[in-house]
């Protein structure tokens, strides 16, 4: 098997190439300068002609809770240095914040306005030249110890852009005390008007619970009243039927006592004696643990008895129960506990709930919050003056403008000196 000889390498070759391509690049050298030149000259143009355009920044951090202890402590608003935070980067990536700073200074809007036309068009060209940057720095995902927001506004030569950074950063930042100062007073306004409805309820509502209880208590003494009435004038009616009774019996008692003849208090063994001294003499022996008929006790003793019954006008006094019914009444007719309810003198001390009410309404009406030392944020780097635009770069434009001039020259150089090689060949 044969194999091909090696070509040797031919290095005088390349160099007469290389110095060849020297040589036309050499000979068309006015081409190259020409080009390199245009290309210079552009970039130079470029470069002073091109409104230079810089960037400026700011940096707001949280603040620490004991600035937003006031402000938490009311009991009403709860907003953490985090909140706060989010709260005005939210407000300053706001168009409407934006265009509300705008529209209340429109000195930095001058260089963009024009003849007869509304201030929203300039706004308009406003945003069209620049623009404001928002960048949230977080530092759970970031080198930075503690969170941050970074405002960039980049803006064409001829705005002050320092100064609308820093007008605009303590914009936001009143603008949003603002908000919190009137969210206060209406949440404030709201409570304060809701305690004073609760405390008119529970006025009502005593006053109907107080009504109440005193129509309860004459109730329940009306009702006693009358079932005493009621038992006393049956106790009166028994009392009475028990002396008519009583003069029945007695009636029946004077007619034995005068049929035996017996006119004065008797027995029956005296009744007995008296018979066997006509008859004869007889002994009788008296059982004292009979019951003796009333008739014993006499005609006279009888009548006398009947008599001071049928004359009596009341029975009351026979009967111990009566007595004590009139008692009874005569404590019913005046109630002490509805007169105490009625005669209140600060009937509020016995309202429930409304003491706690009335604390809480005093404390709504004296809260007070010095909003203007108040700090939602800390403004960690004002925006300062730029060192430099950071449109155009003119050291890059110029170099970039130099080169391409220089290559387009020698491409245009090289080519010419090809042609004329390939002519002569």
């Amino acid at each position: 098997m044969s194999t091909p000889a090696p070509t040797p390498h031919d290095s005088k070759f390349e160099e007469i190439e290389i110095t060849e391509i020297l040589r036309c690049v050499w000979k068309q050298r006015v081409t190259v300068l020409l080009f390199s030149s245009i290309g210079l000259f552009s970039a130079l143009t470029y470069v002073l002609l091109a409104s230079p355009v810089y960037q400026i920044s700011t940096s707001i951090r949280p603040v620490g809770i004991a600035d937003l202890d006031e402000l938490n402590g009311s009991g009403l608003y709860k907003m953490s240095p985090l909140e706060s935070l989010q709260s005005v980067g939210s407000a300053m990536e706001s168009y409407d914040a934006q265009l509300k700073f705008l529209m209340g200074h429109t000195k930095y809007l001058a260089p963009f306005e024009a003849v007869d036309a509304p201030i929203e068009k300039a706004f308009e060209t406003f945003k069209e030249n620049s623009a404001f940057t928002l960048k949230q720095i977080d530092s759970t995902k970031s080198s930075s110890l503690t969170d941050s927001i970074e405002l960039t506004f980049t803006y064409p030569k001829g705005i002050d852009g320092v100064g609308i950074v820093n007008s605009f950063t303590s914009f936001i930042i009143e603008n949003e005390k603002n908000k919190i100062e009137e969210n206060l007073k209406t949440l404030i306004s709201n409570r304060i008007e809701k305690i004073e409805k609760d405390i008119d309820f529970y006025k009502v509502s005593y006053e109907v619970n107080t009504n109440a209880d005193i129509a309860k208590l004459l109730e329940q003494d009306e009702i006693k009243k009358r079932n005493l009435q009621d038992e006393m004038e049956a106790l009166r009616k028994q009392v009475q039927t028990r002396r008519q009774n009583r003069i029945k019996e007695l009636d029946e008692a004077i007619t034995i006592a005068k049929q035996l003849g017996i006119s004065k208090p008797s027995t029956p063994s005296s009744l007995a004696q008296f018979d066997n001294n006509q008859a004869g003499n007889t002994i009788r022996t008296e059982v004292n643990n009979q019951h003796i008929p009333l008739y014993f006790m006499g005609q006279l003793a009888l009548q006398a008895e009947r008599s001071a019954l049928a004359a009596r006008r009341s029975d009351d006094f026979t009967e111990p129960r009566i007595d004590q019914i009139q008692k009874e009444l005569n404590l019913l007719a005046s109630n002490r506990e509805v007169g105490a309810l009625k005669n209140r003198e600060a009937p509020e001390l016995f309202i429930k709930g409304i003491r706690d009410s009335r604390a809480d309404l005093a404390r709504l009406k004296n809260l007070a919050i010095n909003f203007e030392q108040l700090q939602l944020v800390r403004v960690d780097k004002p925006a300062s003056e730029p060192l430099a635009p950071i449109r155009p770069r003119k050291g890059l434009i110029v170099s970039l403008g130099l080169f391409l001039g220089f290559v387009l020259g020698g491409a245009l150089a090289l080519s010419r000196g090809l042609s004329d090689r390939y002519r002569k060949d």
